[in-house]
């Protein structure tokens, strides 16, 4: 006779043996409260930069990867924890230790491996179009506020730990990777409003809402860059970088808009199209680039990429023109 398997037993029985995260506490009791209330006082003092419908669509789809999120992250743990104790025998033997241990500078070590990690994981998102397809859902909002900072797509933390296994391998405690991935996700909540000024040269290291209204805007200059979480540098150091154009107003949203609210649609819609795309594709190498070439990829031409389309602007010479609206939202202000 069979024995019978309980997935929701055997993943509450993992979530018993992972070790307990105080910043989770933290999150629960204080920083998540304090987010519902900026989401609520910046309606109130901007109601302009929100649609309801819009609003709404975007706390579901938030929802749905808190509960997505919930559940990978025991499995995500577990791996890290895992790979650690795997990885130690040889540590010790060709490296010399066992653990980096929790000394402040590995925190901060840590930290900017993170967000290095961070960088790579969502410039990958936006350039191999599976990937953009599970992420679009955080670009799909047509208006710029607080509560893009927690529409994310339900899929994309099915491949995000990929960029973190090296980590553990590396020494770093399974603890503290989590810590730090929180803390990253946490400090980006603060980059979705139009409501912040600049932060000045202190833009020369950190992310800011300034900055980071150029990565959602779908203005050709701005298509796929400033991919960092915490950090800039890392757009500066990997040629991704672009401050805000003076006389460019942001145009938010997708270009490939699917045209409802419904939150399931938003998050499936472009795997849709790609399956779509790849019956229809004449060779085998042409469905391999529907799936993992670059967002706008034809086979016969018709689409451009985003790189393509840059480079025709600045052969017209038009690239960062100014838009005919002189009225630019406070947070591209220059």
């Amino acid at each position: 006779m069979l024995m019978s398997f309980n997935p929701i037993a055997a993943w509450l029985e993992m979530k018993t043996q992972l070790p307990e995260l105080a910043i989770e506490g933290i999150g629960i009791k204080y920083i998540y409260p304090v987010f519902l209330v900026l989401i609520v006082l910046e309606y109130v003092n901007a109601k302009h930069l929100f649609d309801l419908k819009e609003s709404w669509s975007g706390f579901v789809i938030g929802i749905g990867a808190t509960i997505i999120r919930v559940i990978t992250n025991v499995f995500e743990i577990t791996l890290y924890m895992f790979l650690f104790a795997w990885a130690e025998p040889f540590r010790e033997q060709y490296l010399g230790y066992s653990t980096l241990g929790f000394a402040w500078y590995i925190w901060l070590i840590c930290a900017i491996a993170d967000d290095h990690n961070f960088y790579w994981h969502h410039r990958l998102a936006h350039n191999v179009r599976v990937l953009w397809a599970a992420h679009l859902p955080h670009h799909s909002g047509k208006m710029y506020n607080l509560t893009i900072s927690i529409r994310n797509g339900w899929f994309i933390t099915l491949v995000k730990p990929i960029y973190w296994l090296w980590m553990p391998l590396l020494g770093f405690e399974p603890i503290m990777i989590a810590t730090c991935l929180i803390v990253n996700a946490f400090y980006q909540f603060t980059l979705h409003s139009q409501l912040m000024p600049s932060y000045g040269w202190i833009e020369n290291i950190f992310n800011s809402s300034y900055v980071h209204v150029v990565h959602h805007s779908s203005n050709t200059e701005y298509l796929d860059r400033n991919h960092g979480g915490i950090f800039t540098f890392w757009d500066r150091l990997y040629n991704t970088w672009q401050k805000p154009i003076k006389g460019i107003v942001p145009k938010f949203g997708i270009s490939h808009d699917p045209g409802t609210n419904n939150p399931i649609t938003h998050n499936l819609f472009e795997f849709q199209e790609i399956w779509r795309d790849v019956k229809q594709a004449p060779t085998f190498k042409a469905k391999l680039m529907y799936i993992f070439g670059p967002p706008g990829w034809r086979h016969d031409g018709t689409g451009k990429t985003s790189q393509q389309l840059q480079e025709e602007l600045r052969a017209s010479g038009k690239f960062g023109a100014p838009t005919a609206v002189e009225v630019e939202p406070q947070a591209v202000r220059a």
